[in-house]
């Protein structure tokens, strides 16, 4: 499968197949590549796959924050004119979602989280390593997946990386300082948006709890757990992860 970036404007981002538009929001950790299972399915099953890349660390240090990114999103989404589209987030991605899910609720034909920030406070702090040395962050890395060797070079490299680096550090502090203060819970409830919550059930950054949590508050979501997976469930178990998100597209006729 042949990708390549495109760019409209100042958007850049993946699109591939035709149909019904799944917008897939990437978290802070990693990079696209994290949802290749979900790139190489859903196109052949009449869905059209899009990825943006979130310009988590390409604004002003005073513009850091989720809201400023789900207002990208809203913007991108209309500049292609996808008209209602299926949110799909992992971690940090997953926030997003519910936040364009509740500013923009127009545009947002049905939702998916997994492993997502918005309820649990000490997600966002926990998972994002203050400088250390090389161990330390392959160590933090491979916390987040229940298979460690998930955790490729590439992976850690690329966080250590961030880390390292003052500029994309700070940003991403401030992210997740604004993740924190954007808590959803009194949100949720108000939210009809047909809702797919996906997790791992040895998730330690987002505990199981927080996806049960989520089930109860928001008015019409149904909960699916993979198992021996860890936080990123559509990386770990992709096959898995596909199976039932289609089989929940299919169920709600989206």
């Amino acid at each position: 499968m042949e990708k390549h970036i495109q760019q409209d404007g100042k958007f850049k981002f993946f699109e591939l197949g035709e149909g019904q538009p799944l917008v897939i929001l990437h978290g802070l950790m990693g990079g696209l590549s994290n949802f290749d299972g979900v790139m190489n399915f859903f196109p052949e099953k009449g869905y059209k796959v899009i990825i943006p890349e979130l310009p988590l660390y390409d604004l002003p240090l005073l513009k850091t924050n989720i809201k400023t990114i789900t207002t990208y999103i809203k913007e991108f989404i209309d500049l292609r004119k996808y008209g209602k589209v299926v949110l799909i987030g992992n971690s940090l991605g997953g926030h997003i979602g519910l936040l364009t899910t509740k500013l923009y609720p127009e545009i947002v034909k049905a939702l998916v989280i997994t492993g997502s920030s918005g309820l649990y406070e000490s997600a966002m702090g926990e998972s994002y390593p203050k400088r250390g040395d090389y161990d330390y962050i392959k160590q933090k890395a491979e916390n987040v997946f229940f298979d460690p060797k998930i955790a490729t070079k590439a992976i850690v490299d690329d966080v250590y990386n961030t880390v390292n680096d003052r500029s994309k550090l700070i940003r991403t502090l401030a992210i997740a300082k604004s993740a924190i203060r954007h808590n959803m819970a009194k949100d949720l409830p108000k939210m009809p948006t047909p809702t797919c919550i996906i997790w791992g059930k040895q998730d330690t950054v987002t505990p199981p709890n927080v996806a049960e949590d989520f089930n109860k508050l928001l008015p019409d979501s149904d909960l699916f757990w993979i198992d021996e997976c860890g936080h990123a469930a559509m990386m770990e178990h992709p096959n898995k992860f596909n199976e039932l998100l289609y089989t929940w597209l299919s169920n709600r006729n989206l």
